[in-house]
């Protein structure tokens, strides 16, 4: 009852990721054994039993769209009448497309790491294509049916210049959403430290006037 606005949904977690954000709350998919695996015929006999209870299905992970078959199993996911949510990290945007194209997904949220030019020491990566992440954010802008930008803040990692570099390069953008760190037991690397409330309203404002609609998520 929280991935997806007001609906009622069911989650599918992908395992791997191109990118390695030491704050990542779901470390065990990012960097674990695979442990946990969920046949497909599981998951569809779930939504054929919960059809009329279920409104939506999201596909997290990890990231989503390393999964080459992403669009076969939404396409069966559609056919079973679901509204369709993808999260993504925007490094595949010609996945983005696919989906966009094939109209298999309903809304997108991607994750804004951070500035563009602190994305490598946010991401844990040595080098990124920021080509990619800009032809993301610009398919999400001017094709999707629905989506929203957001970023997890953590003071060791963002500054308000670094808010301020998000807001221009989201200008125009419908909806941003400002997440609050959470050190959890399942994060890759532990004690960095989350922006209280108050703080983390002033850096919203810095978006005002940019994005039509903004959030905080998790306060």
């Amino acid at each position: 009852m929280v991935d997806f606005g007001d609906k009622i949904s069911c989650t599918v977690f992908t395992y791997g990721c191109n990118m390695r954000c030491p704050f990542c709350h779901n470390g065990a998919l990012v960097v674990g054994d695979g442990d946990g695996e969920v046949l497909e015929d599981e998951i569809f006999d779930y939504l054929k039993k919960r059809k009329g209870l279920v409104d939506a299905v999201c596909v997290t992970g990890g990231e989503s769209t390393l999964q080459k078959d992403l669009p076969e199993f939404l396409k069966k996911v559609r056919e079973l009448g679901y509204i369709i949510k993808v999260d993504s990290n925007g490094l595949d945007p010609d996945m983005l497309e696919t989906l966009i194209d094939r109209d298999l997904v309903d809304y997108l949220a991607m994750d804004i790491k951070n500035s563009l030019e602190k994305y490598p020491l946010t991401t844990g990566l040595k080098k990124v294509d920021l080509s990619k992440i800009r032809r993301s954010i610009e398919l999400l802008m001017t094709r999707a049916k629905d989506y929203e930008f957001r970023t997890t803040v953590i003071k060791e990692f963002h500054t308000k210049e670094d808010m301020q570099s998000i807001a221009e390069l989201l200008r125009g953008a419908k909806k941003y959403v400002l997440q609050k760190y959470v050190d959890s037991e399942g994060c890759i690397s532990h004690g960095f430290t989350a922006y209280e409330k108050p703080e983390a309203e002033e850096l919203l404002k810095l978006f005002e006037g940019k994005v039509d609609a903004l959030l905080l998520r998790g306060y």
